[in-house]
């Protein structure tokens, strides 16, 4: 992995310097003697490999010195510099001159990559725990997805089994409340009748004195609270036997049993059906 950024920026490198000798040496060797342009090439050839070579060697050891940095900055600006002067003064292939003078720039860079790379660099151990994690909060992320899903689905089919079932008994109570209204009408016309008005206010008038000669029907809605009556007292052995006996024979020829404890208790006396009995059986 380290080879993938130390390779291009060494290439660079010596790319760079091999240009910029060759271009020093062209250039100044026709203003001076040929051995002076040469030591003037492996001069800035020369402190561009100092510098960087003192940079990582503090890059190796955790550290890094802006001073330095500056300097190799520096000889990198003023090796392009020269490829720049030396394109623009060219008669001949300026383009091609201009277009290779920013190596030394582009070779100082590729060793900012490089260290940059260092400084983040992780053991293959690392790497693997560094995955480990990531894989883990996948994991977690996708269980969480598909059990937001699965509630989701779930309260909707119970969202629609409620809804379902409030259909249904919405229809039956309004089923139920036609059905009503319907014989509640029917049982309105009934009573409206002139004929079962008649009919049953001469039933009503021979079976019970006094009544209304009206049918009136039942309310339907809210009504007024019944309280309970006190509880009557209880009759007397004689007077028991008294009421039993004036029952009994009210009509001709005289009541059974249960005909007269049917007629006693609808007139609104009480006695348990022991006493009772014991009553018939003393006045019979």
């Amino acid at each position: 992995m380290r080879a993938k950024t130390v390779f291009p920026a060494v290439a660079m490198t010596a790319v760079s310097m091999v240009l910029t000798l060759a271009v020093v040496v062209m250039w100044l060797g026709t203003a001076m003697p040929w051995p002076v342009a040469l030591v003037v090439g492996l001069g800035i050839d020369g402190g561009w490999l100092a510098t960087l070579a003192y940079e990582r060697r503090l890059a190796a050891q955790g550290d890094h010195n802006r001073a330095v940095t500056g300097v190799g900055w520096s000889f990198g600006l003023i090796a392009a510099g020269v490829l720049v002067a030396h394109a623009l003064t060219a008669e001949e292939s300026t383009g091609a001159w201009l277009a290779v003078a920013w190596l030394p720039i582009a070779a100082k860079a590729l060793w900012l990559v490089h260290g940059l790379w260092e400084r983040t660099a992780l053991t293959p151990n690392a790497l693997g725990a560094i995955r480990g994690i990531q894989q883990e909060a996948r994991d977690e992320a996708a269980v969480a997805r598909a059990r937001l899903r699965a509630e989701a689905v779930t309260e909707e089919t119970r969202l629609t089994a409620v809804t379902q079932a409030g259909a249904r008994v919405a229809r039956v109570q309004a089923k139920t409340a036609q059905t009503l209204s319907r014989a509640w009408s029917t049982l309105e016309t009934v009573r409206e009748g002139e004929d079962t008005g008649r009919a049953l206010t001469s039933v009503t008038n021979r079976v019970t004195p006094d009544v209304a000669p009206r049918w009136q029907l039942p309310v339907w809605g809210p009504i007024e609270p019944v309280f309970t009556l006190d509880a009557a007292p209880a009759l007397t052995d004689a007077a028991l036997d008294a009421l039993v006996d004036e029952i009994r024979h009210s009509e001709t020829p005289a009541l059974s049993y249960r005909e007269m404890a049917t007629r006693f208790r609808a007139a609104g006396h009480s006695a348990s059906e022991v006493r009772l009995r014991a009553a018939w059986k003393r006045v019979a």
